[in-house]
């Protein structure tokens, strides 16, 4: 009797978007930035404005299911949708959150390490945060401010130190969730 075998072949397929476990994560992280900016955001407020948590929720989302280009710039859309449900600048936050999204999924291509530890959730997050702050302040600017007979040095100190505020708070949150978080989605 002869033995004769088969050789074994797997297929997969390859997905073309977010699986379930990753849009679970996006909206419970999405969620979660509503819910802080909501209270939190009562706690620090500098004259009715208040920093962004939804943006530190949708960086640590990006660097732990590290999606493709579309899915990121998808991500942020959703995360400036949601900041319509709050109070806030009708509008401007689509396009500032789609804005930072993007720079975060651009910035953890970088291999960024001192020794071994890796960098990128806290560098990425710095500066996709300073970028949607940038991105909001421009627009806000350019679509309320401009032509009018104001002193605008005091407004812009204020929202300067909104941004640079708000991206300290979202670094550190980002710093200190990322692996756990990462651990939690085992990625």
């Amino acid at each position: 009797m002869e033995n004769v075998s088969e050789k074994r072949v797997v297929k997969t397929e390859e997905t073309t978007g977010l699986g379930l476990k990753e849009i679970i994560l996006v909206a419970i992280l999405l969620a979660a930035g509503a819910v802080l900016k909501t209270f939190a955001g009562s706690i620090i407020n500098f004259g009715g404005m208040k920093p962004n948590f939804i943006i530190a929720m949708y960086c640590l989302a990006i660097i732990v299911i590290k999606p493709r280009f579309r899915d990121a710039a998808i991500i942020g859309i959703l995360a400036g949708v949601t900041c319509q449900f709050l109070p806030g600048t009708p509008g401007i936050n689509i396009i500032s959150e789609l804005v930072g999204a993007i720079v975060m999924y651009l910035m953890i291509k970088l291999p960024v390490k001192f020794d071994k530890v890796d960098l990128r959730p806290t560098i990425s997050t710095a500066v996709a945060t300073f970028i949607s702050g940038m991105t909001y302040l421009g627009l806000l600017y350019l679509l309320y401010f401009a032509g009018l007979n104001k002193e605008q040095p005091v407004a812009l100190a204020v929202f300067l130190g909104i941004i640079a505020g708000t991206t300290l708070i979202n670094t550190i949150i980002v710093t200190l969730l990322y692996v756990p978080v990462k651990l939690a989605f085992k990625k």
